[in-house]
């Protein structure tokens, strides 16, 4: 067998079994630009600064990648129209005019405000393999994207409150978010 086939045998196997994101890293492709992200919050803020602006909650979900409690969190049904922004960075992330109940306990969307604004992520997990989202400047934890949402998307973007503030539309100029009040026209 030729050496290349046999290395593409091999690469096939080991793509199964440890998934196409580390290959995909081991090959240098396009998707360790995501990994590269990780010191960026670092540029925004010290790991000192981000624990006296934060709150204990929003520190463990922004940069331990953690999960608030299901319906023990800020926005899970908060109905008001505004934008939802990274706590860290306020990198504008979400509307509230794709805001639903999913159900589950957490503010839900069915996609982005700013899709230049959001990275995606490979996350395994004991459940398999999922998408994670994370803010692109600041490279915050967010949530995680599932296909079970509703149309125009079939996306539920399950965010994490403690990732995010909300900014009431009547505010959104105050607070510099001026491009965004056409939304709600």
């Amino acid at each position: 067998m030729n050496k290349i086939l046999l290395a593409s045998i091999v690469i096939g196997a080991l793509a199964v079994f440890v998934g196409p994101s580390v290959i995909d890293r081991i090959a240098g492709s396009e998707q360790a630009s995501s990994d590269e992200k990780v010191d960026a919050k670092d540029k925004l803020y010290s790991d000192e600064e981000l624990k006296q602006k934060l709150t204990d909650i929003q520190y463990e979900v922004t940069q331990e990648d953690g999960t608030e409690k299901a319906y023990d969190n800020e926005y899970w049904d908060l109905k008001d129209e505004g934008i939802y922004v990274d706590i860290v960075s306020g990198e504008p992330l979400f509307s509230s005019k794709d805001k639903y109940d999913s159900g589950t306990g957490w503010p839900s969307f069915t996609k982005p405000l700013s899709k230049e604004n959001i990275v995606e992520k490979d996350d395994p997990g004991i459940f398999g393999m999922r998408t994670e989202i994370r803010s692109k400047e600041a490279d915050s934890h967010l949530g995680h994207v599932f296909s079970d949402g509703p149309e125009p998307t079939g996306l539920r973007y399950c965010m994490n409150s403690a990732a995010l503030q909300f900014i009431p539309v009547e505010d959104l100029e105050e607070e510099g978010y001026e491009e965004f009040k056409d939304e709600f026209l």
